[in-house]
């Protein structure tokens, strides 16, 4: 039988702002207790941008911890793919601005608009790219400055995110480790659950917008939960399904860092035992696209990933979209 071909993790890395921004500060701005935020999400501490800062910014350095990490250099990259919610402008994309700073113009770039399940799109997108010959090595970096976009007296939504960029470089496969297999799904029905309203073409900028605070992030937490642990629980199970290993063949469960509460039910639908979840929310809340790379990266410095180790990785966001992929280390 001919080996399938896959496409492996072959570096990883990302960057946080110096600045961290801790429940106690909160405390100081909105009505709010360090008590009830970790009760009700998990996070004690978030980093946050400088106001000097953009996506691009932190794509670059997470880039470049990535590529020092790998012993690679900019010349040896074929493509950069971002994943963001928040570019620092709506065109050009916030790839080709990381490309500019890397000096990477012999490269194309682009952008991946999939909420906070970015980066598994990505890694999805990567595959088809790299197996069908058309690129050799991917770099697909995820990055959020949310805090560009929260409104700072929604207490139920201020208190959630944080800034960050993590990145990973992906190619083909030369042994059986890598990726296995993958779900993705989307249904725009839910798309108001969780929106920034207003700078698009469907809502341009005026004064009122502004008035309004339509340029921040508007969300229903409770609908966006209970849409959330259905769908994440869906992908999990269909990835999983499609390469024929069941639930307690995984080792490391990599959620989406949105919610403790989310993770929590996710894994309890899933049978995976606690030990098995890894969770970093407490130290820099929900940075979307960047929490996974982020996990993978802490997991392999800390050396929790060893040749064989069978990883899901489980996310959804903002679209809604949601998705999984079954990688074995």
């Amino acid at each position: 039988m001919e080996k399938k071909r896959r496409i492996k993790i072959t570096g990883t890395g990302f960057y946080v702002p110096d600045q961290i921004l801790t429940n106690a500060d909160l405390e100081k701005m909105v009505d709010t207790t360090d008590e009830w935020i970790v009760s009700r999400s998990g996070i004690r501490e978030r980093h946050i941008a400088s106001a000097e800062q953009a996506t691009s910014d932190l794509c670059i350095e997470a880039v470049k911890k990535t590529l020092r990490n790998s012993h690679l250099e900019v010349k040896d990259i074929d493509l950069i793919i971002v994943a963001t919610s928040t570019p620092d402008t709506l065109f050009p994309s916030t790839a080709c601005r990381v490309q500019q700073g890397l000096q990477a113009d012999h490269v194309p770039a682009f952008d991946i608009s999939a909420g906070c399940t970015g980066f598994l799109y990505g890694l999805i997108i990567s595959e088809s790219l790299i197996l069908s010959g058309c690129v050799k090595r991917i770099l697909l970096v995820g990055s959020e400055l949310l805090t560009k976009i929260t409104n700072w007296k929604d207490r139920s939504t201020c208190v959630l995110f944080g800034d960050a960029a993590g990145a990973v470089v992906l190619e083909e496969s030369k042994d059986d480790s890598g990726m296995l297999s993958s779900y993705w799904k989307a249904d725009g029905n839910l798309g108001d659950l969780l929106i920034q309203p207003a700078g698009g073409s469907r809502m341009p900028a005026s004064v009122q917008t502004v008035a309004e605070s339509l340029h921040t992030l508007k969300m229903k937490g409770n609908e966006v939960f209970k849409h959330a642990v259905k769908r994440m629980g869906e992908a999990a199970e269909e990835a999983l399904k499609k390469v024929g290993l069941k639930k307690e063949d995984v080792d490391v469960f990599i959620a989406h860092q949105a919610n403790i509460r989310i993770i929590d039910a996710v894994g309890e639908r899933l049978s995976i035992p606690k030990e098995k979840v890894y969770v970093n929310i407490d130290r820099y809340g929900n940075v979307s696209v960047a929490s996974i790379p982020i996990a993978l990266h802490e997991l392999r410095q800390h050396k929790k990933l060893k040749p064989g180790t069978i990883i899901l990785m489980d996310a959804f966001g903002a679209g809604f979209t949601w998705a999984a992929v079954v990688y074995r280390w």
